[in-house]
């Protein structure tokens, strides 16, 4: 490989929540373990070096003040998504700068829905929206996604259509591909979804911000690329941040192409006036949306599809009673530790304390919306994965070490 994934960096100090935060009270990490934090969504790899090489560059003009974004800019976006997801005809009036995904969320749900209506989301839930949602005094309203008997998440269209109706629904946010389930939908299930949303008249507001990383030759299909139908009903937001690792820098970007969407979108934006470029954060994705950028997301989908790989295989053949579906997209795991925690008569919050108890920091994923789960970051290097594994089988599932 050109680029390098293997590199443990120290990360102490060096403002990192993943590393800083043990994400469950009272949880402590015994003496004699080192920290492997594999929770919140930030992968372990330094980002490519044509992003540091764009950061860099522009930091060698030493003023930084107020612009407006350049044509170097909205033509990365553009060819990006020609050049990866196939997209022909898109333009710069489709393209906006947003601060962050879920400012985004809110600025759409706020220009087509009133506080207090209510929102279809599928469950699980990626923890983001329902914060984001609630403290917007939004209701949600979930429609479960269901296994199939290989395991498959799917979305229940006819569960979807019913509490639309029920509920008085007029926008839904979809999430693609999928956070924490790991599914990278295929065209004939975002088609399926969107005659749903087409005949019960609903704006979807699509986050795909993980389009970037699918695995194993899945391909990621934007929601609006389905039908003009969809393509008009569909505020779409996407963002370099979690492909190159930086969400510290902040910064992502919606396509609308419904003139009268983006209109409506782009008023209520303005109204916080929080959303003004970050100038580092432009040159990164310039620096990121580059041929460089590209071979190294395609390196980092090999990496991450091998550890997905090792992960997945060391679970099903070590952890008696841990189900999960082998995600085709993003770097998280969705632990489903029922069946363990009854055959152990341990409860989940036992299970989560044990394996952070070994420096292994996983996630509590109730707050997804599914009840006791785990979910874990896989973006790490292969030796921390290798060894947060084999701690995980040698102290917590093959031990008293919950007690």
């Amino acid at each position: 490989m050109k680029y390098d994934f293997t590199t443990i960096t120290d990360r102490e100090g060096k403002d990192s929540l993943a590393v800083d935060v043990i994400p469950f009270k009272d949880a402590k990490i015994r003496d004699g373990f080192s920290k492997i934090p594999m929770w919140v969504a930030d992968m372990n790899f330094a980002t490519a070096p044509c992003v540091i090489e764009a950061i860099t560059d522009r930091l060698a003009h030493p003023l930084f003040g107020y612009f407006l974004l350049s044509d170097a800019y909205y033509n990365a976006v553009i060819n990006w998504h020609k050049n990866r997801f196939g997209v022909k005809n898109l333009t710069k009036e489709a393209i906006g700068y947003e601060n962050g995904v879920l400012g985004g969320v809110t600025s759409a749900l706020d220009a087509f829905c009133s506080k207090g209506d209510a929102i279809l989301l599928h469950a699980p839930t990626y923890v983001g929206f329902t914060m984001t949602l609630k403290n917007n005094g939004y209701t949600i309203i979930l429609s479960d996604l269901i296994q199939d008997e290989n395991g498959v998440w799917r979305m229940d269209y006819e569960d979807m259509k019913k509490k639309i109706l029920e509920n008085h629904i007029h926008a839904a946010v979809f999430c693609s591909p999928h956070n924490p389930a790991g599914r990278v939908w295929e065209r004939w299930e975002i088609e399926k979804a969107m005659e749903v949303y087409k005949e019960t008249d609903c704006i979807v507001v699509s986050d795909e911000i993980w389009a970037d990383l699918t695995l194993f030759g899945n391909r990621h299909i934007p929601t609006q690329q389905i039908s003009e139908d969809a393509k008009n009903r569909t505020i779409a937001i996407y963002a370099p941040t979690k492909t190159f690792n930086l969400a510290g820098l902040v910064g992502s970007y919606h396509i609308i192409y419904n003139t009268y969407l983006r209109d409506r979108f782009a008023k209520q934006a303005s109204l916080t006036h929080y959303n003004m470029h970050n100038v580092l954060s432009v040159h990164a994705l310039i620096g990121a949306y580059s041929d460089e950028g590209a071979q190294w997301v395609d390196e980092l989908c090999e990496v991450l599809s091998g550890n997905v790989t090792y992960a997945y295989d060391f679970i099903q053949e070590n952890f008696e009673g841990i189900t999960l579906f082998k995600p085709q997209g993003t770097y998280m795991l969705y632990l489903n530790c029922a069946a363990w925690c009854r055959k152990n008569n341990k409860e989940l919050d036992d299970l989560i304390r044990g394996g952070i108890a070994v420096g292994v920091i996983w996630q509590d994923g109730r707050p997804f919306n599914k009840p006791d789960t785990i979910r874990m970051n896989l973006a790490l290097p292969y030796s921390l994965l290798k060894e947060a594994l084999d701690r995980l089988r040698k102290y917590v599932f093959n031990s008293d070490v919950t007690e």
